[in-house]
């Protein structure tokens, strides 16, 4: 039978317990981690979101009554305890905060009772996630789990802390908005009011804030939810938290020097990591080459390097076929790996693959100088010599090539790069390399449409030297763009914005939208810039990637309070659900089989 905690007040949570309240008399409440019965004495673990504490009882302090009930407890009771505080009378637990002192019960109340966990209440459980997921709000008690959401609401706390003494101000934006093309796919929410209308969750607030630049709000900045419906993986779930931010009169250094000193101070906050200002920048095409990646992880080498013109002339069908299509041949150096096996190989092809490759051509270079290779009988000795110095082979390396389109080469190899980088422990995990990706192309072609797609969003600043090219060469224009990566995650990203009528027309001319079209999706937005537009820019972070970085976290479901599994549905609540005919009819709508 549950008791009341009627006249009971909770005077500390459990790590609050310290060696200066010896001697006096507390009040702790949590949840039973464990119990101990050793005959006369009996030992509970009392567990809060704090931590643990030792909790002592027996006859003589608690009476018969409260000894008897203490010897009832199992774990996940949620009890109150007053007790007075005493050194440990036993070893102490240099494992726990509060491993040098005990508290000897004198009054214990049961405030809910519980039945058998599915599984152990504990840290690195190695329960599955379907059921972990099932029963959230138990594992959501977790130690490490419960670690994590405090330090997302530090970062949280922090951000809008830096902000405010920025001169942001925190404006909330609608969440429920107009459908815009150009993006991931949107959440609809039907209106009962305006049959056969839609709204749609925001994919993000970036017309919003753009309209508050217009208004005279010159700085911005909103802990914001977002949706996008789209496939999930280990960074992405359909609803996120977005760290968003627009100001006015400035440009590219003005918004990346704000950032810098946000991250700064954050790290060094939460996790005590030092950031060295100013981070390191790279242009988007430079981090292609190098890394095939516009995230790319600097934590290790590994880098493409690119053997078109060694290869040009060689025998060898693949390569020279990749060339005459326009495409690029480029290779990976993994260091000391040339004794590979075969099978080990003929994974990485597999994998290669599934990024888009028909292949994966290798070179082994032997310690006696010989090649062990999937092609060297289409080339001579001196080519593959040449080819070996290209890519700064030595004894013992194994050389991996990609040959197709460059985005289909950059795609497999960027891959297998940090793949291999994880299987051979290159890099350290308690290292931080923040690194701004820049110059991004401003349109990129799509195959599937058939016409030209802003990389970002229409609304991305060219780079005013780029912009004469925009008829003859779009491919070419770059835009005022930025993202800021960490250890090959991108935690944000953000461009200047166009607040030139005639810039902003052509845009929409150069992605396909007629004036009539353009009018009728932004058509706000747009009558919004004839009254008045300042020159404005923007970023955003995704908070739940951030936090996972900061703990280490494999995936962002670890720092989010109830997430989502890959097909997008809560394994707690079976969400989503069926709704009854009534509320359909309601809605006007008619769900076909």
């Amino acid at each position: 039978m549950a008791e009341s905690m009627r006249g009971l007040h909770r005077s500390h949570r459990c790590t609050e317990v310290s060696s200066g309240q010896i001697g006096q008399t507390v009040t702790v409440m949590g949840w039973v981690q464990k119990r101990r019965n050793l005959g006369s004495l009996i030992f509970i673990d009392l567990r809060d979101r704090s931590g643990i504490l030792q909790l002592v009882f027996s006859e003589e302090s608690a009476g018969e009554e409260g000894y008897r009930k203490a010897g009832s407890l199992r774990s996940e009771f949620v009890i109150a305890v007053s007790g007075t505080v005493q050194k440990r009378s036993a070893a102490v637990n240099e494992n726990l905060k509060t491993g040098d002192i005990e508290v000897i019960a004198q009054d214990l109340r049961i405030l809910s009772e519980s039945e058998t966990p599915p599984f152990q209440i504990e840290e690195n459980s190695q329960t599955k996630d379907e059921v972990r997921l099932k029963y959230r709000y138990l594992d959501l008690r977790r130690p490490d789990i419960q670690k994590n959401l405090m330090l997302r609401s530090k970062v949280a706390y922090l951000m809008r802390d830096f902000m405010m003494r920025e001169g942001f101000l925190e404006i909330e934006t609608p969440m429920l908005c107009k459908s815009t093309p150009e993006g991931a796919r949107d959440y609809l929410v039907p209106s009962r009011v305006h049959t056969g209308h839609f709204y749609a969750l925001p994919q993000s607030p970036q017309l919003y804030k753009q309209l508050l630049m217009c208004s005279g709000y010159d700085r911005y900045f909103q802990i914001a939810r977002c949706f996008r419906d789209e496939d999930l993986r280990a960074d992405r779930q359909p609803e996120f938290t977005q760290a968003d931010m627009e100001l006015a009169f400035v440009d590219v250094d003005d918004v990346i020097d704000v950032n810098e000193r946000l991250l700064q101070y954050v790290f060094q906050e939460t996790v005590g990591v030092s950031i060295s200002l100013p981070l390191p920048r790279m242009p988007w095409q430079e981090a292609m080459d190098r890394f095939g990646s516009d995230k790319p992880d600097t934590r290790f080498g590994m880098e493409l390097k690119d053997v078109s013109k060694t290869v040009k002339n060689c025998a060898f069908s693949v390569f020279t076929g990749a060339l005459a299509e326009g495409g690029s041949v480029r290779g990976i150096n993994v260091k000391g790996q040339a004794k590979m096996p075969r099978k080990k190989i003929d994974r990485l092809v597999e994998f290669a693959k599934g990024y888009g490759a028909k292949g994966l051509a290798y070179l082994a270079v032997n310690e006696d100088g010989t090649y062990k290779s999937s092609f060297a009988k289409f080339m001579s000795e001196e080519e593959l010599k040449a080819l070996v110095r290209a890519m700064e082979g030595d004894s013992n390396d194994l050389l991996l090539f990609a040959a197709d389109k460059n985005k289909i080469v950059w795609n497999v190899l960027g891959a297998l790069r940090l793949e291999l980088a994880k299987e051979l422990n290159l890099f350290d995990e308690n290292q931080y390399n923040f690194l701004w990706i820049t110059e991004f192309p401003l349109l990129e072609w799509s195959d599937e449409e058939n016409r030209f797609m802003a990389m970002h969003h229409p609304f991305t600043m060219p780079m005013e030297e780029d912009w004469e090219h925009v008829d003859s060469d779009p491919g070419s224009v770059r835009a005022k763009a930025y993202d800021i990566v960490l250890n090959g995650t991108e935690l944000g990203g953000g461009s200047v914005r166009i607040h030139q009528n005639d810039v902003q027309e052509k845009m929409f001319e150069v992605l396909g939208f007629s004036k009539e079209r353009a009018q009728e999706q932004f058509g706000f937005l747009l009558d919004a810039f004839r009254y008045g537009v300042p020159p404005h820019a923007g970023l955003a972070y995704g908070l739940d990637r951030l936090v996972m970085h900061m703990v280490h976290a494999d995936s962002i479901r670890d720092v989010i309070a109830f997430p989502k599994v890959k097909d997008a549905s809560c394994l707690m609540t079976q969400a989503p659900g069926l709704v009854d005919d009534k509320q359909l009819e309601e809605l006007g709508i008619t769900v076909s089989e």
